[in-house]
């Protein structure tokens, strides 16, 4: 289906790709959204163990990371869709760009902010999508990830809560030092006092919010089934912060405490520097060996049905 345009509404003459925006989107009534072609997508990455669900018994200070496994959803993906309004589930479709019906629309949703993007933060790849699906009253645990983020509400009504990226009082450095070092979220603590800080966002079908990479944010859905979709990248930018992390979290287990990253620019390029081309030759010392080398998967899509649940932890 070809794409109406504009998709967004928000303000890009403003636009700070590294600060949390409201938007709105033009999305919520394309079909591939309804309930049908949901049902099917299901059932096609459920083959590929590209679901991931946990029941309404999850607060905010669930361990995202560990969420599924203490609070396990006992239906297949299809069920808990279709009877969706009394599962009391939480439920992920991964990496919808894997599924050729969904890589067009990930990729039309994206190209159509590349332009503007590219000129404040460029080198879009690993370009992802994600849908959640949700019963009345399920709350997504307090937590980060690695990449951009537009996060787009289809149906239904859900409060999100988003933390700035460099918020430290949110997510500490070295939580981030250790989740970008190996998608270790333990670090990222739930404190209710936290909410006073947080930018709120109360969203309705047609509304969203753009979140940076490791913007910290939390999720309680309103009364009723809500459709969330996410369209996500990463940029030269955030692989770089990333690989800073990376190695400040191995300079913490050699006993040294870093600075935060950003804080010292001429040492980021620097260390940055080394460290790139160290991955390099491990990288090229592991495809001579015929393995995947470190720091290789950076391709134009996340096709790994696995890439949001930790399988690129060293970049």
């Amino acid at each position: 289906m070809q794409l109406s345009s504009p998709l967004f509404d928000f303000p890009s003459t403003s636009f700070d790709p590294w600060r949390v925006s409201e938007l709105r989107h033009h999305l919520e009534d394309h079909p591939l959204f309804a309930k049908p072609a949901l049902m099917a997508l299901a059932s096609r990455l459920e083959q590929r163990r590209s679901v991931r669900a946990h029941t309404a018994q999850a607060t905010a200070g669930t361990a995202f990371n560990h969420a599924p496994a203490i609070f396990p959803n006992r239906r297949t993906a299809v069920a808990t869709l279709d009877d969706l309004d009394n599962a009391g589930v939480w439920m992920s479709l991964l990496n919808v760009q894997a599924d050729e019906t969904y890589r067009e629309l990930v990729d039309g949703v994206l190209e159509s902010v590349k332009p503007m993007l590219d000129k404040l933060d460029p080198g879009m790849c690993y370009r992802g999508g994600w849908i959640f699906l949700t019963s009345p009253r399920a709350v997504t645990p307090f937590h980060i990830d690695k990449e951009h983020n537009f996060i787009l509400q289809i149906k239904g009504r859900k409060t999100l809560y988003v933390w700035e990226p460099d918020d430290l009082e949110a997510v500490s450095e070295e939580a981030r030092d250790l989740f970008h070092a190996s998608h270790n979220r333990d670090l990222v603590a739930w404190r209710d006092a936290l909410r006073a800080r947080a930018h709120v966002f109360q969203l309705e079908p047609g509304m969203g919010a753009y979140m940076p990479a490791t913007s910290p944010h939390m999720v309680e859905n309103g009364d009723g089934v809500s459709i969330t979709a996410s369209f996500t990248y990463y940029t030269h930018s955030t692989i770089r912060n990333a690989r800073l992390h990376a190695l400040h979290q191995r300079l913490r287990q050699m006993g040294m405490q870093p600075a935060r990253v950003g804080m010292h620019p001429w040492w980021d390029a620097v260390s940055g520097a080394l460290y790139s081309g160290l991955l390099g030759l491990q990288r090229a010392f592991g495809q001579r060996r015929g393995s995947v080398g470190v720091g290789g998967e950076y391709s134009r899509y996340a096709l790994d049905p696995a890439a949001r649940e930790g399988s690129h932890a060293s970049i």
